[in-house]
C-alpha cells in the first residue's frame, strides 16, 4: 500500500504532549468509536481551500493495441481493453486506478505513462500493482461496509506531471480451456490523479487552527468538555515531531501506561523520533472525525507501499499525503490505512489518527487489522533491496510500540482472522509478532527483498527492548 521531513520542535512544544495511556495487553476488546478533537466547523466534502486535489477520470474502451503479435492467438478472445490516450491534465504527482465494487478483483495489468512537468518528456509504460484490495478494512466492519469503499490498485508516485495515459488489459482466457469466457474488467474504472499539495512549512495556519487556539489557548488542542491536558491524539495544534526518548524514560512511560508496578522492568525499547500527522501535512478535514480502537497490539505487519522508489527523502511527506488522499478520497477509507510509515532514510511517520501509543484500528492487512498495527515502508521491494536505514527504523519502532503492549518481537502470537483469501473468518492463526503482510494474506507484499530482512529486524528489535 505518504512524507515528510519536518522541523524539530523545542522543549516547550515537547512538554505540551502528554501521551494517552495505552490499553494493557489482555484487556477486554474495545472497538468503540471515539469522537475526534474539534477542528473547527466542518466544511464541504471537498473544500476549495484544502491543500492538494484529486482528478477522477472515467475510462473508456480502447481499440485493439497494435503491439499484439501474431503468436498471441488467445489475446483476441480477451475482453476489450479500457483506458485513456495521452492527454494534458492539471499537475499531479501520484496516480492510481479505482473501480466501483471493492470486492471485485481486477484480473489483468494496469499501466500508465506520464509527462514530466517542465520538460515535456514522457515516461515509459509503468505497472501499477493491482493487489490493493488486500490493504483494506476487515469484512463486516463499519469502515468496510460504509458503502463508500471502492476497489483500487496500489498508487504509484510519478513526481510532478501534467500529462497521462492509461491502459488496462484484462487477462485472456485459458488457452487450454476452450469453454472459458473472457475475463471482464471491473465496472466503473476510473483514473485517479492526486496532487499532494504543499509541504506544511509552506502552508499558513488554517482558520480551524486559529479558531481552536483562540478558544482554548495556544498549544492545548482540547475539545469542549475534554480534559485540559493534551491527550496525545495528534491534532492540528500538536507538535510536528515527537522527539526520541531514552530507554529509561520510555520504560517509565510504559509502566505508567500499562499500569505496571514500579520496577517491573517492562521490555520497552526507546521511543524513536516520530514525525506526526501535522509534521507531514495531513489535512485533517479529509478523514472521518472519529477514532476506532481495539484492545491491544499483539503483532506488527510490515508492508511496502508499492508506490515505487523514485522519490527523495525530501519528497517523502508529499508521497504520504498522496497516499492519504488516495486512500480516503479515491478508495473511500476513513483515513490512511497504515498506522505508521517509514521512508528510505529511516524517518518514521504517524499514520492513521488516534494516538501513537494507542491500539488504533487500521486498514492495512485484510483479515488481521484487529489487535495489530501496520507499518508501510515507502517504496517497492519486490526486486530492490530496502535501505538499511528503513529496516533499522522498523526495528526501532516495533521495539517501542510492541513493548508498550508486552509483545516480544522474536516471539509468536495468535490472531483471529476476520476473513481473507488465506484464512477463513474465525480461524485462529499463529503468526510471528513481526510478520510480513504475506503471512496473513496471499500477496507479494512487502516484496521478497524486504520480507527477507524481517528476521534481522526481529533480532534488532528484541535487543532494543533489552531481551
Amino acid at each position: 500500500m505518504r512524507a515528510f521531513l519536518a522541523s524539530s520542535i523545542g522543549v516547550t512544544c515537547a512538554a505540551v504532549l502528554v501521551l494517552l495511556p495505552a490499553v494493557p495487553a489482555g484487556a477486554a476488546p474495545d472497538t468503540r468509536t471515539v469522537p475526534a478533537e474539534s477542528a473547527g466547523p466542518a466544511g464541504p466534502a471537498e473544500p476549495v481551500d484544502v491543500p492538494g486535489s484529486t482528478q477522477s477520470l472515467p475510462m473508456r474502451t480502447l481499440p485493439a493495441p497494435s503491439d499484439r503479435t501474431t503468436d498471441e492467438p488467445t489475446r483476441a478472445a480477451a475482453a476489450p481493453e479500457q483506458g485513456l490516450p495521452e492527454r494534458e491534465v492539471r499537475p499531479f504527482s501520484l496516480v492510481g486506478v479505482v473501480w466501483d465494487d471493492a470486492n471485485a478483483e481486477l484480473h489483468g495489468t494496469v499501466q500508465v505513462r506520464t509527462r514530466a512537468t517542465g520538460t515535456g518528456d514522457w515516461s515509459d509504460w509503468q505497472d501499477l500493482e493491482t493487489h490493493n484490495a488486500e490493504h483494506a478494512a476487515d469484512p463486516g466492519t463499519a469502515e468496510r461496509e460504509s458503502g463508500s469503499v471502492r476497489g483500487s490498485t496500489a498508487p504509484l508516485w510519478v513526481g510532478d506531471s501534467d500529462g497521462v495515459a492509461v491502459r488496462v488489459r484484462p487477462e485472456a482466457p485459458d488457452p487450454q480451456d476452450r469453454t472459458a469466457s473472457p475475463v471482464p474488467l471491473p465496472i466503473g474504472l476510473r483514473l485517479e490523479l492526486v496532487d499532494p499539495g504543499k509541504d506544511p512549512q509552506q502552508l499558513p495556519a488554517t482558520d480551524a487552527e486559529a479558531e481552536t487556539e483562540a478558544a482554548t489557548g495556544p498549544g492545548t488542542g482540547t475539545t469542549a468538555g475534554a480534559p485540559a491536558a493534551e491527550d496525545g491524539r495528534t491534532t492540528p495544534l500538536s507538535p510536528s515531531v515527537l522527539p526520541a526518548l531514552g530507554k529509561a524514560a520510555s520504560e517509565a512511560q510504559g509502566e505508567a501506561e500499562a499500569g505496571l508496578a514500579p520496577g517491573a522492568q517492562p521490555y520497552i525499547g526507546p521511543r524513536p523520533r516520530i514525525i506526526t500527522r501535522k509534521g507531514w501535512g495531513a489535512d485533517e478535514k479529509l478523514r472521518e472525525r472519529t477514532f476506532v480502537y481495539t484492545s491491544t497490539v499483539k503483532a506488527a505487519f510490515i508492508h511496502h507501499s508499492a508506490t515505487g522508489n523514485n522519490y527523495t527523502c525530501a519528497q517523502a511527506s508529499s508521497v504520504l499525503r498522496g497516499i492519504y488522499r488516495y486512500h480516503v478520497k479515491s478508495s473511500g477509507w476513513r483515513d490512511i490505512g497504515y498506522n505508521f510509515a517509514v521512508d528510505k532514510c529511516g524517518n518514521i511517520y504517524e499514520g492513521r489518527a488516534g494516538g501513537v501509543t494507542r491500539a488504533v484500528l487500521g486498514a492495512h492487512t485484510l483479515g488481521f487489522n484487529t489487535n495489530s498495527m501496520g507499518i508501510a515502508v515507502l517504496g517497492t521491494f519486490t526486486r530492490s533491496n530496502p535501505p538499511a536505514a528503513a529496516v533499522n527504523a522498523v526495528a526501532k519502532l516495533t521495539a517501542w510500540k510492541l513493548g508498550l503492549f508486552g509483545a516480544d518481537p522474536r516471539g509468536k502470537t495468535t490472531l483471529v482472522s476476520g476473513g481473507g483469501n488465506k484464512y477463513k473468518k474465525g480461524k485462529k492463526v499463529r503468526l510471528n509478532v513481526i510478520s510480513g503482510h504475506r503471512d496473513g494474506f496471499a500477496t507479494e507484499c512487502p516484496g521478497a527483498r524486504l520480507y527477507k530482512k524481517l528476521g534481522s529486524a526481529r533480532t534488532s528489535s528484541a535487543k532494543l527492548q533489552g531481551r
